[in-house]
């Protein structure tokens, strides 16, 4: 699909890679095309999953109704064209605010928010360290947020549905804001020694995880008492390695940290609780230098975690196991900077350098009964409150994912792996059996 502001056209699958759905490109002049300001530094699906977002390079945000050929909304009663919104800076985070109630109707330009208030907002990260509110149903531009000195490269709203939005920046600080009092209430949260590459928040809204890029830091915060936790450590990884991204799984049990090095990238999974680290997912590679582990999230299952690096658009893992259930084909050129999870499953967006967004196939395996009652238990009990219960070793193993292997290690970039889509039912490592 080739998009641009002045029209749309049809949606197309322009690559022979049978796990791409399709592709939205940008129409930019010739002179334009590969230079700085390009990015698509981030993209976003709303909570309902009815709208999606993009940094589509040139501070120019698109937003656009999904599914794309959808035509719900057709009685008047919503607005379903497509829009676009000019930040004046190039953007590097975005982020949907909290699904507005199913009764909302347009929402009428408006200055000043409140807890039932039913606009759908964007929150958009500058460049230059302005955070801008927008109205995604009328278009119009709430108010600024002004406080951070540098690139703001992240933006999270909690899952609690309040109008809380958390923020992280290049000038090593998260800030909380409070929308309903137009960010005037600000925490300000410092402990990084240099740029903060990504943040995230945990389920239950309790803590939120921060990594930073050069000071190599995994850092967890109280999102209750805007207060410092603890730091994240352990392990043999080498001294010269960059963090580049984390991600609460949905039921907050574990947090994922990506990183890389020279020659090889590695994904660790820990407990935010105990602060142990449970396993390490580690990929070694022969061109040096050339392969950047750049985003990963979780599913919505909580099943399988998606991995954007240098040599491939796109990996799919599922936890504990040593292949890759989806990878698509090796392609150098990928470009891969972001990645996002339908709310629903069964897609994946991802951004690239150039400013186009793909959206690739996700495996969907039917979750075990197990695997559903460890994901609503640990949603609300943690860690510390678990491992006292007087259950059998392997029930307490599985609840607390001990039973994820120390160290798994692929060899899938070293390799001309043909895609792979697992569809399969995998319960293998059921307790329950």
């Amino acid at each position: 699909m080739m998009c641009s502001t002045e029209n749309n056209a049809e949606p197309q699958n322009t690559s022979s890679d049978p796990a791409l759905i399709l592709e939205l490109q940008t129409r930019r002049p010739p002179s334009l095309m590969g230079r700085p300001g390009c990015e698509s530094w981030s993209v976003d699906f709303s909570p309902d999953g009815a709208w999606f977002a993009w940094s589509m390079g040139h501070g120019i945000v698109w937003v656009v109704a999904w599914p794309l050929d959808s035509l719900d909304g057709e009685n008047g009663e919503t607005d379903r064209g497509d829009k676009s919104f000019s930040c004046g800076h190039p953007v590097w985070g975005l982020a949907f605010g909290p699904r507005p109630p199913k009764s909302a109707s347009v929402a009428q330009p408006t200055k000043t928010l409140s807890k039932g208030n039913n606009a759908l907002l964007l929150a958009t990260g500058l460049e230059n360290g302005v955070i801008k509110i927008w109205n995604v149903l009328t278009g119009d531009a709430v108010f600024d947020l002004h406080g951070h000195e540098g690139v703001v490269r992240n933006l999270v709203f909690p899952q609690n549905g309040t109008l809380t939005l958390i923020s992280s920046s290049r000038d090593k600080t998260l800030r909380i804001w409070d929308l309903t009092q137009k960010g005037k209430k600000v925490q300000v949260l410092s402990g990084h020694k240099d740029w903060i590459s990504c943040c995230c928040v945990s389920s239950d809204c309790s803590m939120i995880a921060s990594v930073g890029r050069f000071d190599r830091m995994v850092c967890l915060w109280s999102l209750r008492s805007y207060t410092f936790i603890r730091t994240l450590t352990g392990g043999t990884h080498k001294t010269l390695h960059l963090l580049s991204s984390c991600d609460f799984s949905p039921d907050g049990a574990l947090l994922a940290t990506a990183a890389f090095s020279g020659s090889s990238w590695w994904i660790d999974l820990w407990d935010p609780y105990t602060a142990e680290k449970l396993t390490t997912l580690v990929d070694y590679f022969e061109d040096y230098g050339q392969n950047q582990i750049s985003a990963i999230q979780f599913s919505p299952s909580g099943l399988h975690l998606a991995i954007v690096t240098d040599d491939r658009a796109l990996r799919i893992w599922e936890l504990g196991k040593k292949d890759m259930v989806m990878q698509t084909k090796a392609d150098r050129d990928s470009n891969g900077l972001c990645c996002k999870y339908h709310p629903q499953g069964g897609a994946v967006a991802t951004g690239t350098r150039d400013g186009y967004v793909r959206f690739w196939r996700a495996p969907r395996t039917v979750p075990s009964l197990c695997h559903l009652c460890r994901s609503v238990l640990r949603h609300s009990v943690s860690t510390h409150q678990i491992e006292p219960l007087p259950l059998p070793k392997r029930i307490l193993k599985y609840l607390t994912y001990r039973n994820i292997p120390k160290h798994l290690k692929t060899c899938c970039s070293s390799e001309e792996v043909v895609l792979e889509v697992c569809m399969q039912v995998s319960d293998s490592d059921s307790p329950c059996l």
